[in-house]
């Protein structure tokens, strides 16, 4: 692939992981990191008192919980984070998309105990004949100035580096990899073979929400996602509570180590890499994985200043589905959802969008090997 073509594919397929990470921190050890940055395992937090009770409703369903799912009552609870800190090393950056916490008001709902697996995925395909984006070619419509013998199939993959990085560039640590997609997910020689629990990757918005539409179900509304992670619990900071690791124990996969060198991940958690879905302990509504492993799609639009929007009414909002339309001005050229959760590439150097209220943002048709999704299923 001529080298042009290939960033330009690069670029605009990567945009799924284009968090705002615009850092210049050089990675050291965390012992140096303490001499220029506070290292803590508590971000820092404004307005702590805006956490308001969550007022759970009491009805039940009377009819069988669907397979593989749990009920998540809804209610009424504070939503969004009062973290300013982009990482436990006091790097400042973009959680003020989260803020400021607001009133909301979901309905109950089923939601998959876990993210949904290649085994569940592969199901959909056998179905439906279902190909995923990242196994479409790539249209000239779609990338006018490329040249034919460019527009192949593929998906972006993390790649670690040799050495240590400024964290300003994160095309450092990311390739565009032809006949990558969510069969092969480190590219053609790579198999999920032995890989059936794991979380399904490299599957695009459209991908998800065809995937619930045939299940039965749908994409989770960002106030459902997050409602459903905070297990009926007021303002913590993680799904399980506020310590990140309690009695020393990770409770959930992410990353440990040197970010993003290769090797650099110790996998203290246990894994290093992304890991198969209930591999820790379950949050208190029984969901596994609202934190680490892969992001995961919701169906809302992103929109910097949605929740500015929704705390000016001074009201608590019923069922939000998001704005209407996609907004950041300082990315007016991609079109993008939500995600949530964070994955095995959060680190406390980089990104810690594992904390429950934070959030992340993709390109509605873009792939990579860190992102997948769960589904709710409305009574």
């Amino acid at each position: 692939m001529k080298n042009k073509t290939f960033w330009i594919f690069a670029i605009l397929t990567i945009s799924i992981i284009s968090l705002a990470y615009g850092y210049t921190k050089l990675i050291v050890p965390k012992k140096e990191i303490a001499a220029t940055a506070d290292c803590h395992e508590i971000p820092n937090t404004s307005e702590p008192s805006v956490f308001k009770p969550t007022i759970e409703n009491k009805n039940k369903p009377t009819g069988k919980t669907p397979e593989g799912m749990v009920w998540i009552p809804g209610g009424e609870f504070s939503m969004g984070s009062n973290v300013e800190d982009e990482s436990l090393c006091s790097i400042k950056g973009v959680t003020k998309d989260a803020a400021p916490i607001h009133r909301v008001y979901v309905d109950g709902y089923y939601m998959d105990k876990t993210e949904v697996t290649n085994e569940e995925f592969e199901k959909f395909v056998k179905a439906t004949g279902y190909v995923t984006v990242a196994e479409q070619k790539p249209t000239k419509e779609e990338f006018p100035t490329a040249s034919e013998e460019d527009l192949i199939t593929g998906s972006v993959v993390f790649t670690p580096t040799p050495s240590a990085v400024n964290l300003n560039n994160f095309l450092q640590w990311w390739r565009y990899e032809p006949g990558a997609d969510w069969r092969h997910p480190e590219g053609p020689q790579s198999t999920i073979k032995g890989k059936e629990k794991y979380p399904v990757v490299h599957v695009v918005y459209e991908d998800a929400a065809a995937y619930a539409k045939w299940a039965g179900k749908r994409l989770p509304t960002e106030a459902e996602w997050e409602f459903a992670a905070r297990g009926g619990k007021t303002g913590n900071l993680y799904a399980w509570g506020n310590t990140l690791k309690p009695n020393g124990k990770f409770q959930a996969n992410i990353y440990q180590g040197h970010f993003p060198i290769k090797d650099g991940d110790t996998g203290e958690d246990g894994f290093k890499g992304i890991a198969p879905t209930a591999q820790f302990a379950p949050n208190a509504y029984g969901l596994y994985d609202m934190a680490g492993n892969v992001w995961e799609w919701v169906n809302d639009w992103y929109s910097v200043d949605y929740y500015k929007s929704l705390a000016e009414t001074g009201k608590t909002v019923k069922n939000p589905k998001g704005p209407d339309a996609y907004y950041d001005p300082s990315d007016p050229t991609e079109i993008k959802r939500v995600h949530r959760g964070g994955s095995f590439l959060c680190t406390d150097q980089y990104c810690t969008r594992y904390m429950v209220g934070t959030r992340g943002k993709g390109e509605i048709r873009s792939a990579a090997n860190h992102v997948g999704f769960r589904c709710v299923k409305s009574i």
